[in-house]
């Protein structure tokens, strides 16, 4: 898991042997086989539903096309080889778990001899993630498979990939599917790769317990500069001018005190360098926690959309399949909210030759405060963003104001996970009128206000 464009993707089509690394070296060991959920549907011209399928057992193909060689040729030993390796496969059952997998992701009405070019994007998806699972290599590599699948294909999936003998390297942003899935974490964030064993639930408890940390680093840094702050401040006064000379010995007198000024200006010198080291290698300030601002008068307008009536501090979930209309339900209620909604579109249109921070039109140091970009990305231009930095720009000019209503259209797409269970409790926190339109499970599951499900 990571951001949208920190290699996930590249990662397992260089595993897959797709892609070559620009450096370094892959090895994988898989005697049972690789299957690549972007092979499938990988192959010219316009093929059939039944050359996909062909073109995905192909290994299992060629493995009975070799035992049947080596029977007619009695050469028994080449046989067993070939027979064993079948068998491991469960080769036998190949077709049969074509059927079950076509039937588990929704595929059961689609024909053998259909073209590719006839089905959906969705369509094709499944069928290509049917085919993998049909294959039954040693190592599947999955790219996103829980896209384009209901809630019955889902737990079908999950269910079969749990029961899978071998590896599954799989990228997602579904929270559920990894709660249910995963047994190890692998995050990817600036080129480097962090390992999370104890599955999703694991992760969430390693990041809170790195923040609670960066938090303490945090604390202990600045009390630290404000100790020596002080203590340089206040030592070179501690001598007192006008003390008393004992003795009427001006030359004792004076000599002691360029002692002590001697050693004041000593300790002084030390606290400046050991101010300097401290400013030199700072503790970044952490994020602060997402927070939606709103008046919250508790007068806040009812607000009335055909049937909908939204009063205010209602939470409502919007449901159903898509195309049945929830992004232009949720349209129509901004419009007629107007400049009192805090609006997040599913796609947000950007002047791409404007730069991240103008494009927030605000503080830059509020804009850091958030967590949500690095100040080597302020100056960007917003063309070159990727999908998950446009959204999390959205996100933060939603963070900037107050709003009375929040109007979030899938709000989750292409955040990190961490990001998304953030804004998961900032929701939970907020106190005003809330829509919001969702495929993601985990939302959904945990959200407590009303909901209401559009027909197809």
């Amino acid at each position: 898991m990571g951001e949208n464009g920190s290699g996930k993707s590249t990662l397992l089509r260089i595993i897959a042997g797709v892609d070559l690394p620009d450096d370094g070296e892959v090895t994988v060991s898989a005697a049972g086989g690789i299957g690549y959920l972007g092979q499938t549907l990988d192959l010219p011209g316009d093929p059939t539903v039944q050359q996909a399928i062909d073109a995905v057992l192909a290994e299992l193909r060629a493995l009975e096309r070799g035992m049947r060689r080596a029977a007619e040729e009695q050469d028994l030993t080449l046989y067993g080889e070939l027979l064993t390796a079948f068998e491991a496969r469960d080769g036998y059952e190949a077709d049969a778990r074509v059927d079950k997998a076509m039937h588990g992701l929704g595929l059961a009405g689609i024909e053998r001899p259909r073209r590719l070019s006839t089905l959906s994007g969705g369509e094709q998806a499944r069928l290509g993630l049917a085919c993998v699972l049909a294959a039954s290599p040693e190592i599947l590599l999955l790219d996103e498979p829980t896209n384009h699948l209901d809630e019955a294909a889902l737990t079908w999936l999950e269910n079969r990939l749990r029961a899978h003998k071998g590896t599954v390297v799989a990228i997602s942003h579904d929270r559920t599917f990894l709660d249910r899935v995963a047994t190890t974490i692998i995050e990817i964030d600036g080129g480097t790769t962090t390992r999370f064993g104890s599955g999703y639930s694991g992760f969430l408890t390693d990041k809170a317990a790195a923040r609670q940390r960066w938090e303490q680093a945090y604390a202990a840094w600045r009390e630290e500069i404000d100790q020596v702050k002080e203590f340089a401040a206040t030592t070179a006064r501690r001598i007192a001018p006008g003390r008393e000379m004992k003795d009427n010995n001006k030359m004792a007198y004076d000599r002691n005190a360029g002692r002590v000024q001697s050693s004041v200006a000593s300790r002084v010198r030390q606290a400046q360098e050991r101010l300097r080291r401290l400013e030199a290698d700072p503790v970044p300030r952490p994020p602060k926690p997402m927070r939606f601002s709103g008046t919250f008068s508790g007068t806040g307008t009812t607000l009335d959309h055909g049937e909908l009536r939204l009063e205010p501090g209602d939470q409502l979930l919007i449901t159903g399949p898509n195309g049945a209309g929830k992004s232009t339900l949720l349209a129509a209620i901004a419009a007629r909210a107007g400049q009192q909604a805090g609006y997040l579109a599913q796609e947000v249109a950007f002047d791409p030759d404007r730069t991240v921070l103008d494009t927030y039109g605000g503080d830059p140091d509020a804009l850091l405060a958030t967590g949500l970009f690095r100040p080597e990305a302020l100056h960007l231009k917003v063309g070159a963003l990727s999908e998950g930095q446009r959204r999390r720009l959205a996100l933060a000019r939603l963070l900037a104001g107050e709003h009375d209503l929040l109007l979030l259209d899938e709000p989750t797409n292409h955040l990190s996970l961490a990001l998304v269970e953030e804004l998961e409790q900032a929701l939970r926190d907020y106190q005003g009128t809330l829509v919001v339109v969702t495929h993601d499970r985990a939302l959904r599951r945990r959200f407590t206000g009303k909901e209401i499900s559009l027909p197809c």
